[in-house]
């Protein structure tokens, strides 16, 4: 059977990558390194590494670049091509290479004797050689001149300087097709004719090309392109091709080309009888514009649209997210109304409306909704000029102003900035405080804003007690216009429990997700309705609370000594996890975002964007699996650039220290004779009666009470630069941009704590060196040991996060800190701790009585009202009833 195709990375060449020659050039060899990384773990097998550049000692530079990728296991696992025109730094290269490389190249150029030579020397340093079909009379074109050079060169090397031929790779040279020269056109079933000969009468001898030369013509249109490569692959792999310097990523798949792109390339490339009057090239150049597209299989573009009416033109630009030709018909629409103004009142929401009532039917999705605002934030800046311009000119009518604001103390706005969208979508005018506004500030630009609606955000937990000052605040200060609440820790309960009773004198409306903000703002908006919505929602948050104080009569729980007479045990016959490779902190500078994005959970990806399904099941479903395609298709270009550009910077910090369990605490201590102890983690335990021999667990179970034990802490970022880029892409008026941004800066920052742990598990601490566990594993848990987050089920106290970051010093080793809530900055963060024990598991600690609320109290140093609040949502009792009952 024919060996599989090689690939041969190509990106590490001066010749033909710009970015790579900069960095050369500059001297930047690290960033240098990080491009041979990528071209490995894009999938290549071989990287060519050529420094052929003017400004370059190409000998110092290829010395320097491969003795520092000798230090490089990750990228001296796979051989070194070393390409250049000149013999010196060939030989440069060959005296510090480790490994087998290939040469590339030599060829008879200069004659028998210089060829001779150099193939001794390749010989002698046991290096394979690329064979250029190039001899003292030129280069071969035609398939004859081809196979009569390579055959030639075939001989001297086998049989006069004893080189083996299997260590022998003939490049018989692929030349551009579709140039319009006729004698060109033959160019590639040369090629391919060649490789059949050279394959049948060359014993063991390979063939190798660089493919990116046959599509030359068509520079400009990458999917055109791309589309010859696959295809000329498809028929010279056939013919006996064993490798190619080609972006094999970059390829699509020949059976997924577009039937009419793909006849026409295979006609060019196998020169064919022309079918019609238009020669085969002539033909490929006419549709070649009609294909377009990002990464993967170029696409037909249907502009039939184009040829409706303006206003049906701009409906389907706004429907389908399309931008490239909003501007022009923006304007054509302008030069027919009497007003700018009128173009937003009349086709702009006209189309707004037809996504509306799509997005309101379920039959477009969020993020084809945010996609359509970017459209409409264009074509409006297309016309502000105008309106400005126009002395008589009056302000657009709005359909209401609404204020929005992530409360104080919290980081995250991604949901808050979707609803934002959504609602100016519906020609509602937004004005957005940004992250952790406090009371006074969002009170104060209502009043100055004289705004409709106020709306709330929050992530972290105490960003509920914080919506409830506000609440109070707006009571306080007169305040009857409507509240929004919403954000991941909200709920219907809370805000009918908590927030609604705070603020009498307006209504207070829980938002579930971005596809209920419109009907409700326009609800609470509607002049004929708005007193009906507002008693419905009253009514409904009455019977919550009657409901919710019924569920509140306290349940039997254990008490706190009974649980902890209860708790989990340490098997003594399974192995404790031994000790970490280092005692103290070890910080990580930049993180290999190409690395993080291998390790991204896309499930979470998709539910930020309201699509609901498990990756890739979503990709094929009925109702979202569209939009999820699309969306998921941008996310990977998206990805691309931030790593290829470094958008974000992944910046994380790892420790490991002598632990010691004291009851429901965790002692920390400096170093192995457990002396002086440095921290300690406070930890809850479940009070729920258990059956059938279960365990009411804590996290301190799963650390040994004596002993030799450990526990470690991390806490990572990837969202360095996470705002800056997000701020510039809103800053353009598009938002979509700007939310993807966000939201793959929170994957890749998950995306970092999954791949840390793995590097803890296998080599930093090491209790499980032998895991093997893949993408799908890791994703899914299966593997030893535990990295619980303060908040979370496990520990819902944020404030644990203090002594986390303190004993990881996170701000000066990972530029990360804390706000007043316990939220981490930059938003896209996570922290933990890790416990390795095989029998340690997650869990969640559901509802407490007040013994130890108490108890937890004193061993924080807190009095029990402090205590009550950090712990609200858990609590088995409402410390708040004896004071509603006193206000009523």
């Amino acid at each position: 059977m024919r060996p599989t195709f090689i690939n041969v990375g190509e990106r590490t060449n001066v010749t033909g990558s710009a970015k790579f020659r900069k960095l050369v050039v500059e001297g930047d060899y690290s960033a240098a390194l990080d491009v041979a990384r990528q071209q490995v773990e894009a999938g290549a097998q071989i990287i060519d590494i050529n420094m052929d550049e003017g400004l370059l000692d190409g000998v110092v530079a290829m010395r320097t670049f491969l003795n520092l990728i000798a230090a490089e296991p990750d990228i001296a696992r796979v051989p070194v091509m070393i390409d250049s025109s000149k013999w010196e730094v060939i030989e440069a290269g060959l005296k510090c290479v480790q490994g087998k490389p290939i040469v590339n190249s030599i060829s008879m150029k200069e004659g028998e004797q210089a060829f001779r030579d150099h193939a001794i020397k390749c010989l002698r340093y046991g290096a394979a050689v690329v064979v250029m079909a190039f001899d003292e009379v030129g280069q071969a074109d035609t398939a004859a001149r081809k196979i009569e050079i390579c055959t030639r060169a075939y001989n001297i090397l086998v049989n006069e300087v004893g080189f083996p031929p299997e260590d022998i790779i003939f490049d018989p040279n692929i030349f551009a097709v579709a140039t319009g020269i006729e004698e060109h056109d033959n160019y590639a079933v040369d090629f391919i004719e060649a490789v059949k000969v050279i394959k049948a009468t060359l014993p063991y001898a390979r063939i190798s090309g660089g493919v990116s030369n046959v599509s030359f013509s068509f520079r400009g249109n990458e999917p055109v392109r791309r589309a010859i490569h696959s295809v000329f692959l498809y028929h010279a792999i056939q013919a006996g091709m064993d490798m190619g310097i080609v972006n094999a990523g970059d390829l699509p798949v020949y059976d997924d080309i577009d039937p009419t792109l793909r006849e026409a390339v295979e006609d060019v490339i196998l020169n064919r009888p022309q079918r019609t009057n238009v020669f085969n090239t002539e033909r490929l150049v006419d549709i070649a514009p009609n294909y377009k597209g990002d990464k993967g299989v170029a696409r037909v573009v249907d502009l039939k649209w184009r040829d409706q009416p303006v206003a049906a033109r701009i409906s389907h630009a706004l429907v389908n997210g399309i931008t490239e030709y909003i501007d022009a018909d923006t304007e054509e629409a302008r030069l027919s109304f009497d007003r700018p103004l009128h173009v937003i009142e009349g086709p702009l929401m006209d189309g707004m409306n037809v996504v509306g009532d799509l997005f309101g039917s379920g039959k477009m999705f969020l993020p084809q909704v945010v996609k359509s605002a970017r459209v409409m934030k264009q074509a409006v800046a297309w016309l502000e000029p105008f309106m400005e311009a126009e002395k008589a000119g009056k302000p657009r009518e709005q359909a209401g102003r609404i204020l929005m604001a992530t409360v104080k103390g919290d980081v995250h706005d991604i949901g808050k900035n979707i609803v934002g969208v959504v609602l100016q979508c519906n020609n509602y005018e937004v004005i957005d405080l940004g992250v952790m506004v406090p009371a006074d500030r969002i009170l104060d630009a209502a009043v100055e804003h004289k705004v409709d609606i106020i709306g709330l955000s929050g992530l972290i937990t105490p960003s509920l007690d914080e919506m409830v000052f506000v609440g109070a605040e707006m009571e306080r200060r007169g305040f009857d216009i409507p509240l929004l609440i919403g954000g991941a820790t909200t709920s219907r309960t809370h805000t009918a429990v908590k927030i609604e009773p705070a603020y009498r004198r307006g209504s207070t409306t829980y938002v579930v997700d971005a596809s209920r903000a419109v009907g409700v703002v326009s609800g609470l908006l509607s002049k004929t309705d708005r007193v009906k919505n507002e008693a419905a929602t009253r009514d409904e948050y009455i019977r919550i609370r009657e409901q919710y104080a019924r569920g509140q009569e306290v349940k039997a729980r254990a008490t706190l000594q009974q649980a902890r007479e209860n708790r989990f045990r340490i098997d003594p016959s399974q192995p404790m996890p031994g000790k970490p490779s280092f005692i103290g902190v070890k910080s990580f500078d930049a993180w290999d975002l190409k690395d993080l994005a291998d390790h991204i959970d896309w499930t979470p990806f998709f539910a930020s964007w309201e699509l609901i399904g498990r990756y890739p099941l979503i990709l094929d479903d009925e109702i979202v699996g569209e939009a999820a395609r699309d969306l998921f298709e941008d996310a990977k270009v998206m990805l691309k650039r931030i790593i290829d550009e470094k958008w974000f910077l992944a910046k994380g910090v790892v420790g490991f220290w002598p632990a010691r369990a004291d009851g429901d605490d965790v002692a920390v201590f400096a170093d192995e004779s457990r002396s002086e102890e440095i921290a300690r983690f406070h930890t809850l335990r479940q009070q729920i009666k258990k059956s059938n021999g279960k365990p009411n667990l804590a996290l301190s179970d799963f650390i040994a009470e004596d002993g030799e034990d450990y526990i470690g802490a991390f806490a990572v970022t990837a969202g360095h630069g996470e705002l800056e880029v997000a701020k510039r892409f809103k800053d353009a008026g598009d938002d979509y941009s700007s939310i993807l941004a966000t939201s793959l800066a929170d994957r890749l920052a998950e995306a970092f704590a999954e791949r840390l742990h793995k590097e803890v598990r296998t080599q930093l601490w090491g209790y499980a060196a032998d895991e093997t566990a893949d993408i799908d594993a890791l994703i899914s848990e299966q593997y030893q040991g535990i990295r619980p987050a303060p908040g979370y089920p496990a520990q819902p106290d944020h404030t644990e996060k203090a002594t986390l970051f303190r004993l990881l010093q996170a701000e000066d080793n990972a530029g990360m800190a804390l706000t007043e809530s316990y939220a981490m900055t930059p938003p896209a963060s996570v922290s933990g701790l890790y416990f390795g024990h095989p029998g340690s598991h997650y869990f969640g600690v559901g509802k407490i009585d007040l013994d130890q609320v108490e108890d937890y109290a004193r061993r924080k140093g807190w009095d029990v009202a402090t205590a009550e609040r950090w712990l609200a949502p858990i609590l088995n009792y409402d410390p708040y009833a004896a004071k509603r009952e006193t206000a009523a």
